[in-house]
Order: structure tokens, then C-alpha cells, then sequence
């Protein structure tokens, strides 16, 4: 029965271990490169360039199975195509898990069982390892900064020579109004320079915007980013 476990219990060949992890950490180290090219000066979540490093591993193998039989080329396509008609939106790394979870399926499926758990083995420990050592966070003190202001305040610029003091960086999300068009709450992505001096950065804005309701909170993707 061991000996079934890496020639394919309905495959009269055999892959060979060695070709097989090799091509698993090539496509590990190249997926590594890509992710760190996309995130270079690109602000990215952590899940999607954690993505980014393992589908590469993922595609691979699945493509190392389906090799010359067309039969399993066509049931992979269906079986990948599910995954667009998921019910609920979720972020990268559970759209990886269900990539890896349906890669050992289609790999067990075909017969492969040792190369199924080998292959979740190593996609699974190197995403405990990504996770673990803080690849793909930027380190910065990325915020989400919501303001109410006024509807006579010209929300354009006025708040232009605060963000120049306290931030690295700011961009407006989104801008709407409230309580019957007398408010508006601006919301923007900031970082700030110095995270010690935030409530001075509040009181700041509190000058400007009539002591109205101001909130920083923790800057987090939607359910419709990655």
C-alpha cells in the first residue's frame, strides 16, 4: 500500500519526489520575487502578497497532475471555476486556502496521496512561516481618519498644512454628507509620521473643524479588496 502513495493508485507512472520539490520551490522563490516586485512602493495587504508568493506553488503542482490527460485539464477548469460563485466575497488568504484545498483534492483524486499531503505539508508550512515572520507588512502606521465637518467648510484644502505636519502620507476614500446635507464626514487612508503625537494630530483638526466628531481607527481591507 506505501508504495502506491507517490506512483498514483490509478496512474500506471510515477513522478519523481525530487522533481517534484524542486519545481515546488522554485515556484515558491519565484512566486517570492513577484510579490516582492508588486509590493515594492505598492500598497498592498499582507494576504494578497502572501497570495501572490504561493498560487505560483499551487498552479504548478496542479498543472504537474493534469499534464497530457485532458480529461482532468477540463475537471480542473470546472472544479477552479467554482470558486468565482462563492456566495460570501472573502480576502487573498482564503482564496488561497480553497486553491490549496481543492489542489490536494485534485491531487489525491487522481491517486497521488503521498504527493497530497507533501504538497499541503510545504504550502502549509511556508504560509504558517509568511504569516509568522510579518511578510508583506509595511511596518508604517497606517490609519483610517474619519472627519465630520461642517457643510460651509471647504473640506478641499483646509486641512492640507496639518496633514503636511503630522503625516507621511493621506488620501481622501471617500467624502459624503450626513444630517440632511447640514454635515459632511470625510474619510481618508493616512500614516503618520509619528504615532506618539496622534492625539495632537486630533486636537489639531478639532481647531479647524468646529470641534466636531473626529475618529482614527485601524486601517482594514473590505470584504471586496484583496
Amino acid at each position: 500500500m506505501l508504495n502506491t502513495l507517490f506512483t498514483g493508485i490509478f496512474e500506471t507512472g510515477a513522478l519523481d519526489i525530487a522533481a517534484f520539490i524542486e519545481c515546488i520551490a522554485a515556484s515558491i522563490i519565484i512566486g517570492l520575487f513577484i510579490s516582492f516586485v508588486h509590493g515594492f512602493k505598492n500598497p498592498s495587504s499582507k494576504s494578497f502578497l502572501i497570495t501572490l508568493a504561493l498560487l505560483p506553488a499551487i498552479v504548478c503542482v496542479v498543472i504537474m497532475m493534469v499534464n497530457g490527460n485532458v480529461g482532468a485539464g477540463v475537471a480542473v477548469a470546472g472544479a477552479f471555476s467554482l470558486v468565482r460563485f462563492r456566495s460570501a466575497p472573502g480576502n487573498a488568504k482564503e482564496i488561497t486556502a480553497i486553491f490549496l484545498a481543492m489542489g490536494t483534492g485534485i491531487i489525491t483524486g487522481m491517486g497521488y496521496i503521498g504527493y497530497a499531503a507533501l504538497f499541503a505539508i510545504i504550502i502549509g508550512a511556508v504560509m504558517v512561516i509568511l504569516n509568522g515572520c510579518g511578510f508583506g507588512e509595511n511596518g508604517g502606521n497606517g490609519k483610517s481618519l474619519r472627519i465630520t465637518i461642517p457643510e460651509d467648510l471647504n473640506y478641499t484644502d483646509v486641512f492640507d498644512d496639518i496633514f503636511k505636519e503630522y503625516t507621511k502620507s493621506h488620501e481622501v476614500v471617500s467624502v459624503k454628507t450626513t444630517n440632511m446635507g447640514s454635515l459632511f464626514k470625510l474619510s481618508y487612508d493616512i500614516e503618520l509620521k509619528d504615532s506618539s503625537k496622534e492625539k495632537e494630530f486630533i486636537d489639531a483638526l478639532r481647531t479647524k473643524n468646529g470641534n466636531l466628531e473626529i475618529s482614527i481607527s485601524r486601517k482594514e481591507m473590505t470584504g471586496y479588496e484583496l
